[in-house]
């Protein structure tokens, strides 16, 4: 029986050991890139492994201080990745002073409905709740755009993009919106938003809506288009002259390698940094869920509020945040940068997303 309990043990510990190892590769194949995604289920399983082991394994054989070892630095290097979504770790963005005037703050809520929920009336409750100035809704079709029609009436400004291939977008905004542009980056129907909304202050403020395809089989067998497009957004962000932010969900946890060459490049904050992971999928498994959906601003803006909000029958939680324009503190935080190789693997990835996209288009 301990025997057979050590076998148990040391496959796990050996999983676990070989799915923290793999994301260091830089192959973007699907299977490869889906163990970016449960680093906090994956030191949970090393640290039990670790544990259970040393209690049951004879601890004196070579393989048992191989598997030991491994499990050390696995432990340590998951913990490396994740302690910046701590609350131990410092934060990114500064709290905002509690005088902040509503005329300089924007809040976002944003939502992957799924498109095959019927449960509308969840969502609508929660947006009249929360009153956003912006609503982002993502894999909403042309039914969600109906059913939602109680609450998105009190929006004037809006993008409408219904799709029937989850990939459709809805952003609602009850602040003025100018220069409204749909483009599809990579692939004919995935689009994304880019558009100027105007605070109460007056101030223009460059805003952002995303989501790419995930590296799955039933979607795309490798993350080569999502990468492109997540950098492309970023190179985009990084000419502008404009306080920046970023929403959506980018089909990518914010600790991978492609969501902080994102961060450099486009010298963007995210307020989860020393405040928490907000998972917000999936919303089914509570032993399976991490952070896929964004908001990541400049640092023109502090954090007045963020906040997973709860279930509306999606595959995701929602998410809010309330920021405040404060370009007079803007130096008090430090924005991420990309240096010269930075820029170069941005460069490369860019180029790869448009050669794979060219051979799906063949």
């Amino acid at each position: 029986m301990k025997q057979a309990a050590i076998i148990v043990v040391q496959a796990l510990g050996t999983f676990a050991i070989l799915a923290t190892a793999l994301p260091l590769l830089t192959l973007q194949e699907w299977y490869v890139r889906v163990f970016d995604y449960p680093r906090v289920q994956l030191i949970s399983l090393a640290l039990l492994s670790l544990l259970l082991y040393i209690w049951l394994g004879t601890k004196h054989r070579k393989r048992d201080k191989a598997l030991l070892a491994g499990l050390v630095v696995a432990i340590a290097y998951q913990a490396i990745s994740i302690f910046p979504y701590t609350f131990l770790a410092p934060v990114q963005v500064k709290q905002a002073e509690q005088d902040s005037t509503q005329e300089n703050e924007l809040s976002i809520m944003v939502s992957n409905v799924l498109m095959t929920n019927k449960k509308h009336d969840r969502l609508i409750a929660l947006a009249q709740e929360k009153n956003p100035d912006i609503l982002l809704l993502l894999e909403s079709d042309a039914v969600w755009q109906e059913a939602l029609a109680p609450v998105t009436t009190k929006y004037p400004y809006r993008v409408e993009i219904p799709l029937s291939n989850t990939y459709g977008m809805h952003l609602y905004s009850q602040l003025p919106l100018r220069q409204k542009k749909v483009s599809y980056l990579l692939d004919e129907d995935i689009p994304s938003i880019k558009t100027f909304v105007k605070l109460r202050s007056g101030i223009w403020v460059a805003l952002h809506a995303v989501h790419p395809k995930p590296p799955v089989p039933t979607e795309d067998p490798n993350s080569k288009k999502r990468d492109a497009e997540i950098v492309m957004i970023a190179r985009d962000i990084a000419e502008s002259k404009y306080p920046v932010v970023v929403a959506g969900d980018f089909n990518d946890v914010a600790w991978s390698r492609t969501t902080e060459l994102f961060q450099e490049v486009s010298s963007l904050l995210d307020p989860r940094v020393g405040r928490g992971f907000y998972n917000t999928f999936n919303a089914n498994y509570p032993l399976l869920r991490w952070p896929l959906d964004h908001i990541f601003h400049s640092d023109h803006f502090k954090l007045v509020q963020i906040e997973r909000l709860p279930d509306v029958e999606s595959d995701h939680f929602p998410i809010f945040i309330r920021l405040s324009f404060a370009p007079e503190n803007k130096y008090e935080q430090e924005e991420p940068e990309a240096d010269e190789d930075t820029q170069e693997e941005a460069s490369e990835m860019i180029e790869e997303g448009f050669e794979e996209a060219r051979e799906k288009n063949k």
